[in-house]
């Protein structure tokens, strides 16, 4: 992935502070998973040292999230929600109606963004997200299903997140 391949996830500044402190708490807990590691090595065979296989797990989840979190950090566009208000983009709130007439409202953004009350957040990366990413008010747009089907939703509304 190049520089000019990275997609930019649109956070606010609460969710952003939440996962910067997230990462550096597990920054800051290195040497204790190292030190853990140390401590279960020196208890003598490795292939049956369950303690040690254990804390070795932690430390690669711990790396991997670290990872993840600089990634989605250093791609972050923190702040407020995009002011149109005729095309879906990261960090508006849709009305989105199916096929069946229902409605429902979703915030366009990233997964890490956390829960708003009843507003679920859809990512842009995900089959829906994607099919609603650039739409403009009353265009109908198809998305993949897990079961292989389709299914067709009309964006009915867009409008800036407030928080």
């Amino acid at each position: 992935m190049t520089v000019t391949d990275t997609q930019v996830t649109w956070l606010t500044q609460d969710a952003f502070d939440r996962l910067k402190s997230e990462l550096d708490q597990l920054i800051a807990n290195r040497p204790v998973i190292a030190a853990e590691i140390n401590a279960r090595r020196e208890e003598g065979d490795l292939k049956e040292n369950g303690g040690y296989h254990a804390a070795r797990e932690e430390q690669g989840q711990q790396e991997a999230r670290i990872r993840q979190l600089q990634e989605l950090l250093r791609t972050a566009q923190v702040g407020t929600a995009p002011s149109s208000t005729d095309v879906a983009s990261p960090g508006t709130v849709l009305t989105v109606k199916y096929d069946d007439d229902d409605t429902e409202k979703v915030l366009l953004g990233s997964r890490e963004e956390g829960s708003h009350g009843d507003l679920q957040v859809i990512s842009p990366n995900s089959p829906l997200g994607a099919a609603l990413l650039g739409a403009k008010v009353g265009e109908t747009r198809e998305y993949s299903l897990p079961d292989g089907g389709t299914m067709k939703v009309t964006l009915a509304g867009v409008a800036p997140f407030t928080g």
